[in-house]
């Protein structure tokens, strides 16, 4: 898909400074800066959906609110469509990039009806003619699979998985191109998150939308995503097909994810037990590794940074004192990891 970029995303950080207290100004205590991204490079294609996956706290939702405006990047730059977004974005470039949260109830004001939210969007952005809203209101209903009369109800009204559709109504009330969905599932009933999964994907075909999907759950990533992006810790670690990083992952915290999502054995057998435990045990084995102080020594001599997931991986050397890059597959030239042992790979490419 190379020149069929619709989002692409370089180097960008979004770094989060406390205040300082009194205290520490008059210690000259400074202040631990969190680094909640830190040096992303991400592009999504036209019609694409990517998976972008981590555990809590490795900066998914930082990311994504910074991709769409929510937060001011500290450095980097995002381009959309081949141009570059600047701080003070154009219109066209703030209406086609839209989210759907994670909570649906605190994304929507509980005082307005349905259908006053959404007819504020089309009033203020004039989307449509005056004239017009009312027919705009019932179509976005039908698109996300709710009865009109939904549009005279509050968000109290509505069940988890409807206020959701709601969410969702909401960001295509302004015709976006690129739909940013941070963990739109998470907060529903197992019995309702398929029913979400299935209406993005359907929308996705019809409205020809290209999707950043973010979720820890590697299940469903698998299920809606084309591609899928690792991230840990502030930084993307892997990229590739879907398919192929999930049969042959290439970077040992890929490996980890993947092994942490529970498989049932054969018929008649019990649960396999969560592979979590033995990648725990691998993680224990790093934190005793006598190669682990080497590299923080050496990193601290050089004056680089080690790879950020050495304190937790069991297959840890002496050139992860200084962090990678992303590194290409030599199997695969559609993927990449930022990982010292990537370049031993060999075989046909993929």
């Amino acid at each position: 898909m190379a020149g069929n970029e619709i989002l692409s995303v370089e180097g960008l950080a979004r770094h989060f400074v406390p205040p300082v207290s009194v205290t520490d100004r008059l210690f000259g205590k400074k202040p631990v800066v969190n680094r909640a991204v830190d040096g992303v490079d991400l592009v999504l294609h036209k019609g694409e959906t990517l998976g972008l996956v981590g555990e809590s706290g490795c900066g998914k939702s930082t990311l994504a609110r910074s991709i769409v405006g929510l937060y001011r990047p500290t450095a980097g730059t995002i381009s959309y469509d081949g141009e570059l977004v600047q701080e003070k974005r154009t219109r066209a470039q703030r209406l086609a990039i839209q989210m759907v949260f994670q909570d649906p109830f605190s994304s929507l004001n509980p005082r307005m009806t349905v259908e006053q939210t959404l007819s504020e969007l089309l009033r203020f952005h004039k989307l449509v003619p005056r004239n017009k809203v009312g027919e705009r209101n019932r179509e976005l209903m039908d698109l996300v699979g709710l009865p009109e009369r939904a549009l005279k109800q509050r968000p109290r009204q509505f069940s988890g998985g409807q206020r959701q559709r709601v969410g969702i109504a909401r960001a295509l009330a302004l015709e976006p191109t690129v739909l940013i969905a941070d963990e739109p599932v998470s907060a529903l009933d197992v019995s309702v998150q398929a029913n979400i999964i299935n209406l993005l994907t359907d929308l996705q075909e019809r409205l020809h939308l290209s999707v950043i999907f973010v979720s820890h759950n590697m299940a469903v990533v698998r299920q809606i995503s084309d591609r899928t992006a690792v991230m840990y810790r502030g930084r993307i670690v892997e990229t590739g097909e879907t398919e192929t990083l999930f049969d042959d992952p290439v970077h040992p915290y890929t490996k980890l994810l993947i092994g942490s999502v529970p498989r049932l054995a054969g018929a008649g057998d019990a649960v396999e037990p969560d592979a979590v435990a033995a990648a725990e045990s691998g993680v224990e084995a790093a934190g005793e590794n006598p190669m682990l102080a080497e590299i923080i020594g050496s990193a601290a001599r050089g004056g680089t940074s080690p790879c950020r997931y050495a304190d937790r991986c069991p297959a840890v050397v002496a050139a992860c004192a200084v962090e990678p890059s992303l590194i290409v597959d030599p199997r695969d030239s559609g993927r990449s990891a930022a990982c010292v042992h990537v370049a031993e790979r060999k075989g046909v490419v993929a």
